[in-house]
């Protein structure tokens, strides 16, 4: 955002005013360099994210490395891209999604999340409006989780070029002394675990596209995780998977964990927490809830004997409350995931092939 930004007043440390922006659309000149994307910049982004690394307006945010080194002894750093259709689905919005999903994929490794950036592609007319609510949402949702959007950048493409609004966030955070979590971790014996009902995010999407004509009130789970994972590695330091599971859903994690590990999954039907709307819209459509997108889940595995103590630790916590135990990790088959069904079968859980359903995060 800020490379196109310097003035000769700030070459000489004054940072100048900026008017409010009377658009009441985006227009090519808010992509252009000059006034009008200043305008933009100041008065929608960093009237929102106003922070003191970002506050100085420079190419960079400068984080003291010293500051870093009070969390723990490694970096972790992901970046992810955002373009959901609709913009805005009940329980959030393509913002929450962007600062959530990069907190999560940060806090999935045991680390602290702490900075984020975001970069935006804005279509020519998209209404201001729009785009001041996607960004109270990202600082919302920054705010809850305790990180600072700190730089970024916005480009503006002709009308048609892009679908009204397209983000990118890359995050950095901190990974304590100690902690070691890696889906090469699981072993025969250990439990999986999930902290609440899947499929609602998914679910939630398709309401909001019309393509499910259900009177539901199914919202998206759309949330930071980065708290509830501190809180599980004082209940349990030796978690030895995280992943949250957004596309591709919690059978595709749990294929990644039993691929990468050399072992085998098992999960039973019955203990899966799953709303009744979800399992609805899924017979509906010939879904399988396992594969839905979830945007604020985690599966985790964890020793057998720390699994009770860890669940109660979840519960406890906001994003846990209906946290369960779903299945057990065992010897062979190497690399399958096997579900045990309510009828006493069994069946395959395969890689999911192909894509359920589009544009979902």
């Amino acid at each position: 955002m800020s490379a196109v930004l310097k003035t000769a007043d700030q070459v000489n440390g004054i940072r100048p005013r900026s008017g409010r922006v009377c658009d009441t659309s985006i227009n090519m000149s808010h992509g252009s360099g000059g006034k009008a994307m200043r305008d933009l910049i100041e008065d929608v982004f960093l009237g929102a994210f106003d922070n003191p690394l970002l506050a100085p307006m420079e190419d960079q945010a400068l984080v003291p490395l010293a500051l870093l080194a009070t969390h723990g002894d490694r970096l972790a750093f992901t970046t992810d891209s955002y373009v959901v259709d609709p913009l805005f689905f009940p329980g959030g919005d393509i913002g929450t999604l962007a600062v959530a999903g990069t907190v999560n994929d940060l806090a999935m490794g045991g680390a602290k999340p702490l900075y984020l950036t975001c970069a935006m592609v804005l279509e020519e007319g998209l209404p201001l409006e729009t785009l001041r609510r996607v960004v109270a949402s990202m600082q919302r949702v920054a705010t809850q989780a305790g990180v600072s959007i700190v730089t970024g950048d916005t480009k503006v493409v002709e009308r048609g070029a892009a679908d009204k609004l397209f983000i990118n966030t890359a995050g950095i955070g901190v990974v304590a002394r100690g902690v070691a979590i890696s889906a090469h971790n699981a072993r025969p014996g250990d439990a999986v675990i999930v902290n609440g009902y899947l499929g609602d995010h998914g679910t939630a999407i398709l309401i909001a596209r019309k393509q499910l004509a259900l009177q539901s009130d199914v919202q998206s789970d759309c949330q930071p995780l980065a708290s509830l994972v501190a809180a599980m590695l004082v209940a349990c330091p030796d978690i030895h998977c995280l992943r949250d599971a957004t596309r591709g859903g919690v059978a595709t994690v749990l294929n990644e964990f039993a691929l990468s590990s050399g072992v085998a999954i098992r999960l039973w039907e019955q203990t899966l927490p799953l709303r009744e709307e979800v399992k609805g819209a899924c017979e509906i459509l010939g879904l399988d809830p396992l594969y839905l997108a979830n945007e604020g889940k985690l599966v985790a595995v964890v020793p057998a004997g720390a699994a009770d103590r860890l669940l109660a630790a979840m519960r406890a916590h906001p994003a846990g409350a209906n946290a369960a135990i779903i299945g057990e990790v065992t010897e062979q088959p190497s690399g399958v995931v096997v579900l045990h069904t309510g009828f006493g079968g069994q069946r395959i859980v395969d890689m999911l092939v192909g894509e359920q359903l589009p544009r979902i995060c």
